[in-house]
């Protein structure tokens, strides 16, 4: 089998439910012509027309709010934000109507946004950021962040055929070093987290990017002749909690990584539920690893 990458697991699976979906279509800035700035759609266009591959205005509100209108009326958008830091512009369509909208009306908004996030592409504070904090207290939300290619292809398969909003978080320093062998058509489940790297003496538990910070750590810790378990969450809300507690029930320590703000981040929430349900299990207090609370600053080479 031919290696994919990240990105090109992900236009894998778009494409495949477009083909197999009338009702799928792609939207957002430059996605059609340009094929996005990062060439996801590339060939999109040839194939499937501009009436499904949507070139939009610079307006991420209302790219959203008619994603919303179209979902309403039985189509499947996928929109993409040009880089996931413009999502803010959309803030109030995608919490006060999207996630809202089966609480107001009884309807779903079968709808994925997706975006380049993340740091580590000298990109600067406009370009860099972890927006997951955001939108975890959203109610009605999806959100999924994978972290491998077969992840990303899976995760996007079933944010398309989900009956509601998904948020789906695509660490741009991934898109094209992650390459891996992928099984086409295989769905990974919304809300199921995997133990990537089984061990017992203590928990590493991270997303997208940072994984492989807690893969490499543990690779460190085997030399020294402690067993790490590595959690990728993959997905963000809902949390799968029960992996996280069967772990932290036989290793007694966890340790919370995430590339996003250490102040009102995923480990604090995570934090909290594992004190609540496994403070009898601890042997040591949990541990966040997470960015500073300041902006990615862009420094040019001297």
């Amino acid at each position: 089998m031919a290696t994919t990458t990240y990105i090109d697991a992900i236009g894998k699976a778009i494409a495949q439910e477009m083909r197999n979906d009338d009702s799928v279509l792609l939207m957002g800035e430059d996605v059609g012509h340009y094929a996005g700035a990062f060439k996801m759609s590339k060939g999109f266009l040839d194939e499937f027309g501009d009436t499904r591959v949507i070139d939009t205005p610079i307006s991420e509100s209302a790219i959203v709010g008619h994603a919303i209108g179209m979902a309403y009326m039985g189509l499947r958008p996928v929109v993409e934000m040009q880089f996931i830091d413009f999502i803010a512009c959309s803030y109030d369509m995608i919490i006060n109507f999207a996630a809202r909208s089966r609480y107001r009306h009884g309807l779903g908004v079968p709808m994925v946004i997706r975006g380049p996030s993340g740091g580590g592409v000298s990109g600067g504070p406009f370009h860099s950021q972890n927006v997951e904090s955001y939108f975890l207290n959203t109610p009605g939300l999806r959100i999924v962040a994978p972290a491998t290619a077969q992840d990303a292809h899976g995760l996007m398969l079933a944010a398309i055929r989900d009956e509601d909003p998904v948020l789906f978080l695509e660490h741009k320093f991934l898109y094209r070093r992650i390459k891996e062998e992928i099984v086409e058509g295989q769905v990974t489940p919304i809300g199921q987290a995997i133990v990537r790297r089984p061990g017992d003496d203590l928990t590493l538990v991270s997303y997208g990017a940072k994984l492989f910070d807690c893969l490499e750590a543990a690779d460190v810790l085997a030399e020294e002749g402690k067993s790490c378990e590595v959690i990728d969450l993959r997905s963000l809300a809902p949390l799968d909690m029960d992996t996280i507690f069967t772990s932290v029930k036989k290793t007694n320590r966890i340790v919370l990584v995430h590339e996003a703000c250490l102040t009102g981040g995923p480990g604090g929430e995570l934090a909290a539920r594992i004190s609540e349900d496994c403070f009898d299990w601890l042997d040591a207090p949990i541990l966040r690893v997470a960015a500073l609370d300041t902006s990615v600053h862009y420094a040019p080479p001297p």
